[in-house]
């Protein structure tokens, strides 16, 4: 049975949802999600792992600072790491994440690679491999330039119009009408989004990475690492890509294995960017291989 929790860490205060007893899981959602992305996952890993699922600071019910610069790499890899030690006995865990969660999970391991067990990313680009397609290839820059507007004072304005109706169209309309998500996972959605200050937290994690195509005086970022230098991954990585996402194209996977010496890599020619909604059972049983069954 899942439980709602609160911890105060870092300095702010986060929700959380676990399920389960045993060796510590954390699963990190993306933007525009919250806890809920991994209900599933916790249902599965609930059986034999200590799962848990935080809002991410500014988040759904989580504590939402409002200067951009509370939303800076550096604080969110200090909430993952504070977060963890609410768990007694967990000196070590494995970190599961997709999209920006998988952002502050590529840059956890990098700066605290003891603390963790394995590392299983579900698309979200490495800082190296991103920075790369950022500056160099021009169907990420072009793939990537709705970036521009979620660092934009606009953003908020946009996403949220007419009830979110164009925002939750490209986002939950494909996987309503696959039948990957109910009218009621819908609606837990917009409820998360319609919270004061909904959109803006997760927004500003773009604003505070700076990270995006070129534009006019803006020059093209894609490494969101605390050390910009300092990008070899020294844990066990799993990375699970649905090869049909248009936002993160799979040229960010090219190379990817200098950075992370221990890569495990799974493609889903099929799957979009949310493929852990679209095939939860296949990413699944992937993540339960690499865990050891």
């Amino acid at each position: 049975m899942a439980q709602h929790n609160y911890a105060t860490v870092n300095g702010v205060r986060l929700h959380y949802v676990s399920e389960g007893q045993g060796k510590l899981l954390l699963f990190l959602h993306g933007f525009p999600e919250f806890w809920y992305e991994w209900k599933d996952q916790l249902a599965e890993f609930g059986r034999d792992h200590l799962a848990v699922a935080p809002d991410l600071r500014g988040y759904n019910l989580s504590e939402r600072p409002a200067a951009v610069e509370q939303y800076a790499i550096t604080r969110l890899v200090e909430d993952v790491r504070a977060l963890a030690e609410q768990f007694v006995g967990q000196d070590t865990f494995t970190l599961i994440a997709h999209d920006w969660g998988g952002g502050v999970a590529w840059a956890f391991a990098l700066r605290y690679p003891e603390r963790l067990e394995r590392l299983i990313i579900i698309n979200m680009a490495h800082p190296g491999t991103f920075d790369r397609e950022m500056k160099r290839n021009p169907a990420q820059q072009a793939a990537s330039q709705y970036m521009l507007l979620f660092r934009s004072a606009d953003a908020e304005a946009t996403l949220s119009a007419e009830n979110y109706a164009g925002f939750a169209g490209r986002i939950l309309g494909p996987l309503v009408k696959s039948g990957h998500f109910s009218e009621a996972d819908r609606a837990a959605y917009l409820a998360a989004w319609s919270r004061p200050g909904g959109l803006t937290g997760g927004l500003n994690y773009y604003r505070a990475a700076r990270v995006g195509p070129p534009a006019p005086g803006s020059p093209a970022n894609g490494n969101y690492a605390i050390d910009p230098t300092a990008l070899t991954v020294k844990v066990p990585t799993l990375v699970i890509w649905g090869e049909q996402d248009t936002a993160l194209l799979t040229s960010n996977l090219d190379g990817l294995d200098q950075y992370v010496p221990q890569l495990t890599l799974k493609r889903i020619p099929d799957g979009s960017h949310w493929v852990i909604h679209e095939q939860p059972a296949l990413v699944n049983g992937y993540i339960r291989a690499f865990l050891g069954g």
